[in-house]
């Protein structure tokens, strides 16, 4: 999920490594060497860790409201933790902000380069670049602020100046990056996802799990009735029965698991049923938390959907249910086998669907969509006004922070928000007047060029004059969703993302679309969870106060317990036999407990829930 895609961590020897490393150059502010970039394997192009502004730009006003020029060509390297691709922005982004602002943008991503060890070697060289994103506010973040690696934006009143907007409408989001990492003053960076709708779910049409199966074969086998997670599988065989292969002969299975989410800590893909539940974890501790609910369990306890989702998968795995590649592919082998029709069950409406639902197989009524259980309580996100863990920061070393900061402030605004807010389900709008537009009546719509690009993305080809190259490789690349696509954009009363806009929702339905929306009741997957009282919205608060963080020793202990708990979690559902995995089982839980500190582990994380819940009544839902 570009919006759901894991970030890998950093291990503590790493990091102790680099940060010895980090705090020696930056001492006195030296320049530090610069670290080569990585580059996509499409894309030549590569990024150095600085600022240029040498190239004139005809195109471009030669100063902006803000007052600042923009005659000169600025191209700015951003190291993204998070990005799926390295090199320089295309297509249509590319051309907006070079239109815009005259401002290019040169990626590295860790993600293809190298991972924890290449953010070591960024902050060990005293250079992050111009624009730095972090896939999550603990340990590389602010650590590379005690470095003194990231620009603190109240300097030189720089966000005031040329942040307007963002200090505006995003009070909260800047109150809890001063208090949590700016001992109360300074602000090195704005969380992603933010929001100003206080109250409700924030997801889009879709929300962000499932379950999602084959539509047309589950109507083929009589619609069953489904009454919780375990009675899928039955379900899911009937269906296999019916489409043993694909249209090339290949087999079909029900789940196809990939490993590289994993990141240090569980088996990823073993917790989506907690989130169907209401729960979800708070990452890299030991507990799960209930959504509306000071409630948490222990992830390894009887009760836990993590261990029942292990058995869940086993016991698939015997039925037959479970691709045999999976220890061993990762996700982008797993969307292919979506695309190529091969699978029937998917955790994430932006997984099954977006790979295999195109327009001639929905015209058909073929493809995925949510069928839930029904003591389903679906996990749902609420608008967080103080901004998600995301953070998207400033490098110290950036030569022109003026202009990065007018940038930054506009994808805060209507305007950049509406070009590109997009995550999970919410495809990036594009450019106005070729994908979207306003009527006569006012009313934003969608064009048929612009359903066309969202459906087959790197299909749709973008004419020269707004960028060239297809959809999907304009897309913004950074990978940070700075606004979430369900606020209501002011300037047209509708939110930014294009599935929720009446015109959307109003547009003739696919054949797949009628027959689920007669046979739910509603239009929408959400409007289904919301009318039938089976969400559980998670209050977005802030305790006012820093983060509880884990000391280097404890963040050892804990990835020590990750690294067995993963192995085992693997070696459990592929088991042969029933015997095999409750022996497995038993030895996971003795090595963990066998470790001598897996209570102390326990008691932070109590301490991180106690925190969450506290956090939760600075809202009101």
């Amino acid at each position: 999920m570009k919006g759901i895609r894991k970030v890998k961590r950093f291990t503590a020897g790493i990091l102790a490594a680099a940060l010895l490393v980090v705090l020696a150059a930056c001492n006195g502010n030296n320049s530090g060497n610069s670290s080569s970039p990585s580059s996509s394997p499409s894309k030549s192009a590569a990024a150095s860790p600085s600022s240029s502004a040498d190239t004139s730009s005809p195109s471009a006003e030669p100063s902006s409201e803000s007052g600042l020029d923009h005659s000169k060509e600025l191209t700015l390297t951003v190291f993204s933790t998070t990005a799926n691709y390295a090199g320089e922005q295309t297509g249509w982004f590319a051309k907006i902000l070079k239109d815009k602002f005259n401002i290019k943008l040169n990626i590295i991503a860790s993600n293809l380069d190298g991972g924890d060890a290449k953010i070591a070697a960024m902050m060990a060289s005293g250079n992050m670049g111009d624009i730095i994103v972090w896939g999550d506010d603990k340990g590389n973040y602010p650590n590379a602020i005690k470095a003194g690696l990231l620009l603190d934006w109240t300097k030189n009143d720089l966000l005031n100046k040329y942040g307007k907007d963002l200090v505006a409408k995003y009070p909260k989001a800047i109150e809890k990056a001063k208090i949590s990492f700016g001992g109360g003053s300074a602000v090195y960076g704005i969380g992603n996802n933010v929001a100003s709708n206080p109250n409700g779910p924030s997801e889009g049409k879709d929300m962000t799990w499932g379950p999602d199966l084959r539509w047309d074969l589950y109507q083929k086998i009589g619609a069953p009735e489904i009454n919780s997670v375990e009675d899928y599988l039955p379900v899911l065989k009937k269906m296999q029965e019916q489409e043993p292969t694909n249209d090339q002969g290949k087999k079909t299975y029900a789940f196809s698991l990939w490993s590289d989410w994993d990141g240090s800590y569980k088996m990823t893909l073993a917790k989506q049923f907690a989130n169907m539940y209401g729960y979800d974890e708070i990452p890299d501790t030991a507990v799960y938390v209930k959504a509306d609910e000071d409630k948490y369990y222990d992830f390894l306890s009887e009760d836990s959907w993590y261990m029942k989702s292990l058995k869940l998968y086993f016991d698939a795995n015997q039925m037959g249910l479970v691709d045999p590649d999976s220890p061993t592919q990762k996700f982008d082998d797993v969307t292919g086998k979506y695309k190529d029709g091969r699978l029937l069950f998917s955790w994430f409406p932006w997984l099954g669907a977006a790979n295999y639902n195109t327009p001639e197989r929905t015209a058909e009524g073929k493809g995925f969509a949510t069928v839930p259980f029904k003591g389903e309580v679906m996990y749902s996100t609420g608008f967080n006004i103080y901004g998600g863990n995301g953070v998207i920061s400033i490098g110290s070393k950036a030569k022109d922070p003026e202009r990065i900061m007018e940038f930054l402030n506009w994808m805060y605004t209507p305007e950049g928000a509406m070009i590109s807010a997009g995550s999970g389900t919410a495809v990036p709008n594009g450019p106005k007047g070729l994908l979207w537009d306003i009527n006569s009546e006012g009313k934003v719509y969608v064009t048929d060029l612009g359903w066309q690009a969202y459906a087959d993305q790197k299909g749709t080809a973008i004419p020269d004059e707004y960028g060239g190259g297809n959809f999907s490789d304009g897309n913004n690349q950074i990978n940070f969703s700075f606004i979430v696509p369900a606020e209501v954009n002011p300037e047209t009363g509708e939110a930014y993302d294009h599935n929720l806009w009446e015109t959307s929702l109003k547009r003739n339905p696919s054949k797949l679309e009628s027959d689920w929306r007669e046979k739910m009741g509603v239009l929408t997957e959400k409007e289904y969870f919301v009318k039938n009282n089976q969400i559980a919205v998670a209050p977005q608060g802030f305790t006012g106060k820093e983060p509880l963080q884990m000391d280097q020793s404890l963040l050892q202990k804990n990835k020590q317990i990750g690294t067995i708990i993963q192995q085992y979690s693997w070696k459990m559902v592929f088991a042969k036999n029933e015997a095999e995995y409750n022996k497995l089982k038993d030895e996971m839980l003795k090595k963990v407990k066998g470790l001598g500190y897996y209570d102390e582990i326990m008691d932070f994380s109590i301490k991180k829930a106690e925190e969450l819940f506290e956090a939760r009544k600075s809202v009101s839902q």
